[in-house]
């Protein structure tokens, strides 16, 4: 039988609880993943690619999945983006994706009509340049049905 005298135990109690202090910053700064505030930066808008990378990527990720680095901080998930044709009887929903960009078609899980990375981007450009703003959303949606599912 093995037993403890009050010292040992003591020790015991102060090693637990120096593990316990050293581990939970990090257990409380997993569960408050926050998203980086970065400055917009433009992009050129002839290049549906060079758009998404710039603007989409961070939450759907490269390949569209939803996988981005933000995505974990997210309340919502990012919809998986190559999957959008199949999802719709196997037509790419255009005029859905083009009115998302747009903000003139809502998704709950994107809050509000802004999209958070380039929203204000894109508004300050449709004030000043309104075909530049056309052929972004329309070449960013072309870029969104090139990368779907097969």
């Amino acid at each position: 039988m093995l037993t403890l005298n009050s010292n040992r135990l003591f020790l015991i109690a102060l090693l637990v609880t120096g593990a316990m202090l050293l581990v939970f910053p990090y257990a409380l700064a997993a569960q408050n993943k926050e998203i980086k505030q970065v400055p917009i930066t433009g992009s050129d808008p002839s290049s549906g690619a060079a758009m998404y990378k710039t603007y989409c990527a961070v939450c759907h990720g490269t390949a569209g999945k939803g996988d981005g680095p933000a995505a974990a901080a997210l309340k919502v998930a990012p919809g998986d983006l190559t999957r959008l044709s199949r999802n719709n009887g196997g037509k790419f929903p255009e005029l859905r994706v083009y009115g998302i960009l747009e903000g003139t078609v809502t998704l709950p899980s994107h809050g509000n009509r802004e999209m958070p990375m380039w929203g204000d981007l894109f508004r300050s450009l449709q004030r000043s340049d309104s075909s530049n703003i056309q052929l972004r959303l329309r070449n960013l949606t072309e870029y969104v049905k090139s990368i779907q599912a097969k």
